[in-house]
């Protein structure tokens, strides 16, 4: 089966930037991401087929082969990492998560020496009002530590360098090769005393509260990880990191636009025609607005700095407030024959100058169709 352009995975043109492709790897990404779309196999292959796009065209070098050659790169090798598993993708490009909230969070680590324990991964919903201001979340999460009482002893193959070194004879000469000890894992250590109920590794699992701070303005699919806070490593290597997901609430009156939220005004004939004073809900409180005379529907007002800060950046965004008149579906007698006298009234032609735009329009306009 022949791959498929890595451009047109990733969403891009050729002449986009390096930024717009970072961009487009983590919205795909996060569509396809294994947490938001468990034992779905179809959307795994998406996700490394993404990675490996990203991997190519985010090398200057790399991306010059690919758009001369193809996925051959000119007698380079096939493009792509060869990613196995999310895992994979994760310990390789996890940073590209941690560059859009920033903070103490980032991606996840390596480790230099023996073996590493591996990462968690939760989910954690938060409210409009949470992600407006920051929060700071206690989390439970069930995870492997070393049990109470275990003991190591110096591991007896590479007597505690976890490294083992074999001399080959070449027809060069004596080659000396190092690799990982294979009985300890390269930790240099192995297993003295376990006590009752741990694993072959020294590992109970057990309970832990892990205290976090959200930053400001987190976005719905954002990956944050909290480094050292996973499974503890085998024979006291480096732990794994928790990998939080975030997730938005919805909220009961507004709903987010980037770092916009925007709430949808409903008023009558009467009010937009005479004009009227409304109180309307905002992130964690209220605010009054003036409707005047004579207003359209489709009219936008704007609350200044009354949206969603984003996350490393200074400002707010704004609440939009859309205008919306409403229409009654049932009349009285006495009301019917009230607007039938203002019917054929020239005050209540409709008259659109040519400068005017409709509520559509408007809508268009703000939402960049």
């Amino acid at each position: 089966m022949s791959k498929r352009d890595y451009y047109e995975i990733l969403g891009v043109s050729k002449g986009s930037s390096q930024q717009e492709i970072k961009k487009a790897y983590r919205k795909v990404a996060l569509k396809y991401h294994p947490d938001r779309n468990p034992d779905d196999k179809a959307a795994e292959e998406k996700f490394k087929e993404a990675a490996e796009a990203y991997e190519i065209l985010s090398s200057e070098e790399k991306r010059a082969r690919y758009d001369r050659f193809g996925h051959n790169l000119g007698g380079h090798g096939p493009g792509g990492g060869g990613f196995t598993n999310a895992e994979d993708i994760f310990n390789q490009f996890g940073d590209i998560f941690g560059d859009f909230f920033g903070g103490g969070f980032g991606g996840a680590t390596r480790s230099h020496g023996g073996r590493r324990g591996s990462n968690l991964r939760v989910r954690v919903k938060l409210t409009l009002e949470e992600i407006s201001a920051g929060v700071n979340k206690k989390i439970k999460v069930k995870k492997l530590v070393a049990a109470d009482g275990v003991e190591f002893t110096t591991c007896s193959t590479c007597r505690g360098s976890g490294q083992v070194r074999q001399v080959q004879s070449t027809f060069l000469g004596q080659m000396q090769t190092v690799s990982a000890c294979p009985a300890c894992g390269g930790t240099g250590k192995s297993i003295g005393r376990r006590p009752a109920g741990a694993d072959e590794n020294g590992l109970i699992r057990k309970d832990e509260v892990i205290e976090i701070d959200i930053p400001a303005g987190v976005e719905e699919g954002m990956q944050l990880s909290v480094r050292g806070k996973g499974n503890s490593a085998p024979m006291g290597g480096s732990p794994g990191d928790l990998i939080i997901l975030i997730e938005e609430g919805p909220h009961e009156h507004l709903k987010r636009n980037g770092q916009n939220v925007i709430y949808p005004l409903n008023i009558s004939f009467i009010d937009a025609a005479l004009g009227t004073t409304v109180e309307v809900p905002t992130i964690g409180g209220k605010a009054k607005i003036k409707v005047p005379a004579g207003t359209q529907a489709g009219k936008i007002f704007r609350l200044r700095n009354k949206g969603l800060p984003a996350v490393n950046s200074y400002g707010k965004g704004d609440q939009l407030i859309f205008l919306n008149i409403w229409t009654p579906k049932t009349l009285t007698n006495s009301e019917r024959k009230t607007l039938e006298s203002l019917r054929d009234s020239e005050n209540f032609q409709p008259q659109i100058t040519s400068n005017e735009k409709s509520g559509f329009d408007k809508f268009k306009d703000f939402m960049g169709f």
